[in-house]
């Protein structure tokens, strides 16, 4: 049976994955706050990524720019002029949409690279409805640009500045101090995890488009003639990735964006899409930037953002590959995969999730099987020893088989209990979750076993 979305948002509120935010004072349209366990979750894959990334890969360095930058930054890149979504609203029902959208999902005509005049003609001429009041009874289509603004009170005169809508643009600001202090040479990238902020005329789908997001993106600079060798080696790397967290490989397909659909500073765009219940939708990109970045710095700043090689002395402006990854996009398709409803062999059902242990928010948990008798101090003991694997849960709660259930649907990936045995010889019962087998393991062995079973530590 295939998974809905509405059992997903229902396990993340319930096991504390992913609550509505502002939920006191009655939400607040597409804002979520993470749980104790979507926290950990989200870290655990940020921690991941930048581990094998930046830290693993020897010619990648990472930085942390900030959110607001300069306003002449988003003329530079073009965002000013060309970040622009297609905007209609509906006058009966007082609803704002996304033309583009709106058309898709009652025509299946895509009009990428339409003018406003030539999108609302579409829309008339298909009779587009409003999904709530059913009315043809239009505005104009216009374009919205999505960048929050913000007004700078350092200057007193109004000045406005804008919340970053990518946070790419922060690394090619640092792009000539990167090759002023890290000794750098071609090719090489920089990492960054951040924030970025938009304002969708239509977020949703949960956590998969926010106002407010984070991404993991890395800009790669390579000599022109290299494009192609670089951009085919992260393609290898990412579709790795997707393995190392646990996406299944069938639900992931890559798209090439045909040459009218390109962004402006790209000349090669790949996505990778993600089958999610909803749909199947952009989860990862791969762009190709040419140089267009670092020149249209360089002519709106006056400086120089050159390579100089240091072995022939010849000064380039190198190009970009760009690999982009969302965080929280990756989140909810990490839980859509893992999720899953069985039927046991007594008839009765659990609901398990299937998380990667890597990304697990708890490695293990730790029972004691009674609450006396020196079982919890025992436990106890057993969690400090395993403290090196990462979060361990200790755990008495309920009986053994509603503790079982709990981290089964927290995506645990293994369960210890410590019981009258234990005291006696020395041996615990270690439950695998996704095949419920137990197998009783010496304490002396029990961190180096389940270390090499399930925790080993991947790479690229």
């Amino acid at each position: 049976m295939k998974t809905t979305l509405d059992e997903i948002v229902s396990l993340c509120k319930r096991r504390g994955f992913a609550f509505p935010g502002s939920d006191i004072y009655g939400g607040f349209a597409n804002s979520y706050t993470y749980g104790p366990y979507g926290t950990a979750l989200k870290r655990n894959l940020k921690d991941l990524w930048w581990k094998l990334h930046v830290e693993q890969l020897d010619n990648i360095v990472g930085i942390d720019g900030d959110i607001i930058l300069h306003p002449r930054t988003w003329e530079a890149s073009g965002h000013t002029a060309t970040f622009n979504d297609l905007l209609v609203d509906n006058k009966d029902s007082k609803k704002r949409y996304r033309a583009d959208h709106l058309i898709e999902d009652q025509t299946g005509i895509d009009v990428e690279g339409m003018t406003p005049a030539e999108v609302t003609a579409v829309m008339a001429e298909h009779e587009i409805k409003c999904p709530v009041s059913g009315s043809t009874n239009w505005t104009e289509v216009r374009h919205f640009n999505m960048m929050f603004q913000t007004e700078m009170a350092k200057t007193g005169d109004g000045a406005m500045a804008y919340l970053r809508p990518e946070t790419a643009q922060a690394i090619f600001l640092e792009y000539k101090n990167i090759i002023d202090t890290m000794r750098v040479t071609l090719p090489f990238g920089v990492g960054q995890i951040g924030k970025a902020f938009r304002n969708e005329i239509t977020p949703g789908n949960f956590l998969f488009r926010r106002l407010e997001f984070e991404q993991m993106e890395i800009e790669y600079f390579v000599r022109e003639d290299a494009w192609e060798e670089a951009f085919a080696q992260w393609q290898g790397r990412i579709k790795r990735w997707c393995e190392i967290i646990g996406l299944s490989n069938e639900r992931l397909h890559w798209a090439e964006h045909a040459d009218e659909k390109l962004s402006h500073y790209s000349k090669r765009t790949v996505d990778v899409e993600y089958e999610f219940p909803f749909g199947k939708k952009e989860l990862y990109g791969l762009a190709y930037r040419t140089d267009y970045d670092l020149k249209q710095h360089a002519e709106h700043s006056g400086k120089k953002l050159i390579y100089r090689d240091p072995h022939t002395n010849e000064v380039l402006v190198p190009h970009v590959i760009e690999p982009s990854f969302g965080v929280d996009r990756s989140v909810l398709a990490l839980l859509c995969d893992a999720y899953a409803e069985e039927t046991l062999p007594d008839g009765s059902t659990r609901t398990v999730m299937r998380l990667a242990p890597v990304v697990a928010p708890v490695k293990v948990a730790v029972f004691p099987l009674m609450k006396k008798d020196g079982l919890p101090e025992k436990a106890h003991e057993v969690v400090a020893e395993l403290r090196a694997l990462g979060v361990v849960e200790y755990d008495q709660s309920g009986a053994i088989g509603k503790r079982y259930r709990r981290h089964d649907e927290i995506g645990t990936p293994v369960c210890v209990t410590v019981d009258y045995d234990t005291l006696e010889d020395g041996t615990v019962t270690v439950r695998d979750r996704d095949t419920m087998a137990q197998e009783r393991i010496a304490l002396g062995a029990l961190r180096e076993h389940l270390a090499g079973k399930y925790f080993v530590t991947p790479s690229l």
